[in-house]
């Protein structure tokens, strides 16, 4: 009876485990689907309306011209006059949008490599002063030496915590931001490669041995 049970609670988790992740990506991508083609109804109404398009078509067809318009956008700011514009846009209204600046940085880090953003160096700091280690990103370097680090909360990468901390308590580690970030969203999976430059630097960087 015992290895029934144990058979039965095992092939359920084990089928859980296989059904539950699909269930969830299904849903995630539906919920996404259903957000943008709510986003371009109106655009999808005047399609179907004037065009006598099928509405899969013409959100289709919507989905694709709001490619095109960030493939154009994209292309515009790389002129010299559409960064500038572009930059006098987002430095006077932009910016001033709570929150417009972690975000950014949070999609520049996972679709992007800008070297400049805040989070372009991954570190491993000991925030409490022992052998307590925490995911963050350096945000900035001090003449001290000394580091102001950002440590954000999983699942949610643009909410979390700054620190001040001596360099002897700040190791960096030489792991692309895409994959520490990526770690965050999935609340410390993949933290082994991290983890793994760790003993690189901790006895050498900042003064510390």
């Amino acid at each position: 009876m015992d290895k029934l049970k144990l058979f039965l609670k095992t092939s359920l988790l084990g089928g859980v485990v296989v059904i539950l992740p699909v269930a969830i990506l299904v849903s995630v991508t539906v919920w996404v689907f259903n957000l943008i083609t709510g986003w371009i109804s109106p655009l999808t109404r005047l399609l179907t309306k004037d065009l006598q398009l099928n509405e899969f078509i013409a959100e289709s067809f919507s989905i694709i011209l709001i490619l095109a318009t960030c493939f154009f956008v994209g292309m515009l700011v790389r002129t010299r006059l559409g960064d500038l514009l572009y930059r006098l846009v987002e430095t006077r209204i932009l910016k001033l949008a709570p929150g417009y600046s972690m975000i950014k940085d949070t999609v520049l880090q996972l679709f992007g490599n800008r070297k400049d953003s805040p989070f372009s160096s991954v570190a491993l700091a000991q925030i409490f002063c022992n052998s307590t280690l925490v995911t963050c990103f350096v945000t900035d370097t001090h003449d001290d030496g000394s580091f102001t680090v950002f440590v954000p909360t999983g699942p949610n990468p643009t909410s979390g915590l700054i620190y001040h901390l001596e360099g002897k308590y700040v190791h960096p580690v030489a792991v692309p931001v895409q994959d520490a970030m990526r770690s965050v969203i999935s609340c410390g999976a993949g933290s082994g490669k991290l983890l793994k430059e760790y003993p690189l630097n901790a006895g050498t960087d900042n003064g510390t041995g």
